[in-house]
């Protein structure tokens, strides 16, 4: 039975690999949240057999070792996959100089940093002990097109300054991961999950942030394909990233590639 740990589960993207992979009964999905009490969709999930929901803060190491021993217990101490979707936007409409003050900078790069980053990191380590006991030994990061380079210059995007950056700094994450356990039969993956409907696609309701949204989208339509018609559901995504996992190897490990599985092409 393929078991797998969804970190940051308690809705969009990451409930949708939850939904996804819990609908094949073979599957053993632990799903993880801060709040899980608080998190609807996950507690309609509850029910099912093959589903497990812990309490866990990616920032936590001590939350995160708990929930690793919970795992442990279920699967003999063993994981096959692990997801880290957990993340936040951060200041998505400011740029690097137009905080309203340095400390409002400070505090919100901080935040995300914390989060996105090293949420990752002490995610990645709580369990890969187990990681390394299993069949599989996967770890999917969600990446963001935002944290490419070559992107973001073709298409002038400047704002979502804290966002970028810490998801560019998980695509470098992941390559340290990759190099560490080249000869483990490790297969460390960041997928950018492509233009998704979640909470960090709603809309802005300050007039100016409206103004700098729509800036935002016409700079994506630069490098969408023809004939997209916009954010996909979160199941359809992950129906894509899971896809592109399946048919990676070790050989793989350390790239950061679109739910296509090709580098560069972030939207359709």
């Amino acid at each position: 039975m393929p078991s797998y740990v969804i970190a940051g589960a308690s809705r969009g993207i990451g409930l949708g690999f939850v939904e996804h992979i819990a609908a094949t009964p073979e599957n053993t999905v632990f799903a993880l949240a801060r709040n899980p009490d608080g998190a609807k969709g996950l507690q309609a999930l509850a029910g099912k057999p093959n589903v497990h929901i812990l309490k866990a803060d990616m920032t936590d190491p001590t939350s995160l070792q708990a929930a690793a021993d919970a795992v442990a217990a279920v699967t003999g101490g063993k994981l096959d996959v692990l997801v880290n979707n957990g993340g936040i936007a951060g200041e998505s409409w400011r740029t690097l100089d137009d905080y309203a003050s340095p400390q409002a900078l400070i505090e919100d790069f901080r935040s995300v940093f914390d989060t996105n980053v090293l949420g990752g990191i002490l995610t990645t380590n709580a369990f890969l002990p187990l990681l390394r006991k299993g069949e599989r030994k996967k770890v999917l990061s969600i990446g963001s097109g935002q944290g490419d380079t070559t992107s973001i210059l073709e298409i002038g995007q400047k704002y979502s300054p804290s966002y970028a950056v810490t998801k560019s700094a998980m695509e470098m994450v992941g390559v340290k991961y990759a190099v560490k356990y080249k000869d483990e039969g490790f297969t460390f993956l960041t997928i950018c999950p492509g233009p998704v409907k979640t909470d960090m696609a709603t809309p802005p309701t300050d007039p100016e942030d409206q103004k700098r949204a729509k800036e935002v989208w016409e700079s994506f339509a630069k490098i969408a394909p023809p004939g997209w018609k916009g954010p996909m559901e979160p199941v359809e995504s992950v129906r894509k990233m899971l896809d592109v996992l399946d048919h990676t190897t070790p050989a793989d490990s350390g790239k950061f590639v679109s739910h296509k599985g090709t580098r560069g092409d972030w939207f359709g």
